[in-house]
Order: structure tokens, then sequence, then C-alpha cells
């Protein structure tokens, strides 16, 4: 089921430690990091906390990040993503959609350093970092769609476009 186009869009930057939230502005413009959630290898995603940020953020759908090989096949990381969100989706009732994640989390490293900043210690602010910077992407590439898509109505068969008046 597509995302709504209207609302705050929950991002899950999923990892085996650590997952990573942002959630993106009413106008889906801009993408922020929420937070962090981590849990121990082995244990169950802390489900309690993710549906009081839920509750809290009143999100109107989740992007989940698939986490894909550098050839774009998916492995056991993308089977996991795949089943926690099927289980996020069926406890919030909220549409859902995935995300290609490739790179997010070395997007999220080389933002902090070209702010002068260290990543050293700072890995729960990299995650939901990356969390956002997944949002943003999501958000940035269904905005060009759309624009295209008006722009290609606009169009007249010549290939020129029709002016406004």
């Amino acid at each position: 089921m597509p995302l709504p186009n209207t609302g705050r869009l929950l991002a899950v930057d999923w990892g085996e430690i650590r997952i990573g939230l942002a959630l993106s502005d009413e106008s889906q413009i801009l993408a922020t990091p929420l937070e962090t959630l981590s849990r121990r290898l082995g244990k169950r995603f802390p489900m309690p906390r993710f549906l009081e940020l839920t509750a809290q953020h009143n999100p109107t759908g989740l992007l989940v990040g698939l986490p894909l090989s550098l050839e774009g096949t998916e492995g056991e990381s993308a089977e996991a993503s795949r089943e926690m969100a099927a289980t996020l989706a069926r406890r919030t009732g909220l549409p859902l959609e995935f995300w290609d994640e490739r790179m997010s989390t070395a997007r999220a490293l080389a933002a902090i350093r070209e702010q002068g900043g260290s990543t050293r210690g700072r890995k729960g602010e990299v995650d939901a970092l990356a969390a956002a910077v997944l949002l943003q992407h999501f958000l940035d590439a269904r905005r060009n769609r759309a624009e295209e898509a008006e722009r290609a109505e606009r169009a007249v068969p010549n290939g020129s476009e029709q002016k406004e008046c």
C-alpha cells in the first residue's frame, strides 16, 4: 500500500543492535532524526517504546529501510527487515513501504564529518541520522517523480511545454 502524500512519515533503519528512527514534517519535505532504539543481540525489538513514539508523533505511514547488497540483492538482513516491518505494520495499522537503505549509514557518517564532528562514540546518533537520510532520500525522490509527471502532463505533442496563463 503506497504511503500517503500528507502527514508525518516514520522511517525505520533496521539493525541487529540499533534501530534508527526519523520523522518527516507534516508536508513531507524535511526528515529529522528522532531516536535510536537499542536491543541486545538476539533479543526482541523494543516494541513498547516504538508504539509509544508512534502514538506520540501520530505518523500516517512507515518507511522501512531494506538492506540490500551492493549488487541490489536481498540477504538475511533484508529478510529480517521485512519480518520486522510486517510486525510493525500489523501492530500500528499503518501503511508500509520499503526503501533501499544502501549507503544511508555511510552518508550519515559523511554528514557528521562534513560538519567537523567526530563519529567516535556516536553510534546511536548515527543510526537515527541514517534513518533521516533514508527518509529524506525517499521524500526527495517522490517529489521529483511528481514534478516530472506534472511537467510531462503539461507537455504538448511537439515536446514543448504549454504556457500557464
